[in-house]
């Protein structure tokens, strides 16, 4: 046993690569190795032979199995370093540079609005964007002739043939989510509603496309003294500033009574909007109290219940909030234009580590 170790070990040591230490593995342990045939001779001994034997050609199979499996890592390691220096790389030379993208102003400015309102409470409703004449008029107390709901103001799908129903339409505003969330989860209910919403117009504040964010809360002792602070702590929120002046004024919209717009105190010095100081005021939303028919059309009774709702142009507040002049460019494509007001699409935003970083 002292030969073959000697011998194999020896051989081990001085094989060059992985062919030569295979041929070596068959030699010594493979089913026809030294070591084998040795093992098979074990059957012939005596026990006391056995006892002696068994022991010693198991410690010199380890052994060998040991130092193949050791040149085996030092020839892996020797072909690794080889191939590094063959196919040396510099990885320090610059790169090819990759566009960085950016989030839309719509986006971002949707994410700061729902940061705010579900710090009160709100959750976010979802509906569709092609919506039944009863969702988007009827059941938030439009009347027949109202004006919204002729053509060259709502955009209306194909009528479906042989249906006797009004056709469906592109959603003129988010309020239709309220409805359906008055079904869904009756009251108390507290929920915003932000989305795409479409009408028949375009201008440099006017697009056939926008977007929307309307707030709706329910419950049993809601007054406008309600409505007046969720607005105040929006405003302040959003703009970033400790303190808002509101003036709400008398108004008139069929889902609410009593109705009002809002508008915030502002300055508009050297061209700059700011918010909270100076002589001026800003219209950028309009509230009210939700109409007894409304609540009924959502299945709540209004003898029990009562609420308030409000809503606000995502666009609008964005571009006010960023300075960015022309509501046409939020919707052009322009990857120069989106570069200069897009956002850090990691950077979310939080009440407590800032809304617009």
């Amino acid at each position: 046993m002292d030969d073959l170790k000697s011998k194999y070990l020896g051989a081990i040591a001085e094989a060059g690569d992985q062919d030569a230490l295979e041929t070596l593995r068959l030699a010594a342990v493979g089913k026809k190795g030294e070591v084998s045939l040795k093992m098979r001779e074990l059957g012939k001994m005596t026990p006391e032979e056995r006892q002696v034997a068994g022991p010693a050609l198991n410690a010199l199979k380890d052994e060998i199995n040991a130092a193949l499996s050791a040149k085996k890592a030092a020839l892996d390691d020797a072909a690794l370093d080889e191939r590094l220096r063959s196919e040396w790389l510099d990885v320090t030379l610059p790169g090819r540079a990759r566009p960085r993208g950016t989030l839309h102003p719509v986006s971002q400015v949707s994410e700061e609005v729902s940061t705010i309102f579900a710090d009160m409470g709100f959750a976010v409703a979802e509906g569709p964007r092609i919506e039944s004449d009863w969702y988007n008029f009827d059941a938030l107390n439009m009347p027949g002739h109202h004006p919204a709901r002729a053509e060259m103001d709502t955009f209306y799908m194909k009528q479906p043939e042989g249906s006797e129903d009004r056709p469906p339409v592109l959603r003129t505003h988010t309020s239709p989510v309220q409805i359906r969330s008055m079904q869904a989860h009756g009251a108390p209910l507290r929920v915003i509603c932000p989305g795409g919403v479409y009408r028949s117009d375009y201008d440099q504040t006017h697009t056939p496309m926008f977007h929307q964010v309307e707030g709706l809360a329910i419950d049993k002792d809601i007054s406008m003294a309600n409505l007046k602070w969720v607005l105040e702590e929006f405003v302040s929120a959003f703009f970033e500033v400790d303190h808002v002046e509101l003036r709400f004024r008398a108004s008139h919209f069929p889902f609410t009574e009593p109705s009002a717009e809002v508008d915030i105190r502002c300055s508009w010095e050297g061209g700059q909007l700011k918010v909270g100081e100076g002589d001026d005021w800003l219209e950028i939303l309009g509230s009210g109290m939700v109409h007894p028919k409304v609540l009924q059309a959502g299945g709540i009774d209004p003898d029990q219940w009562q609420g308030f709702a409000f809503g606000v142009g995502i666009d609008r507040i964005a571009m006010l909030k960023y300075g960015i002049p022309d509501l046409r460019a939020f919707f052009e494509s322009d990857l120069r234009w989106l570069r200069h007001y897009g956002f850090v699409p990691l950077d979310v935003p939080t009440l407590a580590g800032g809304l617009s970083r």
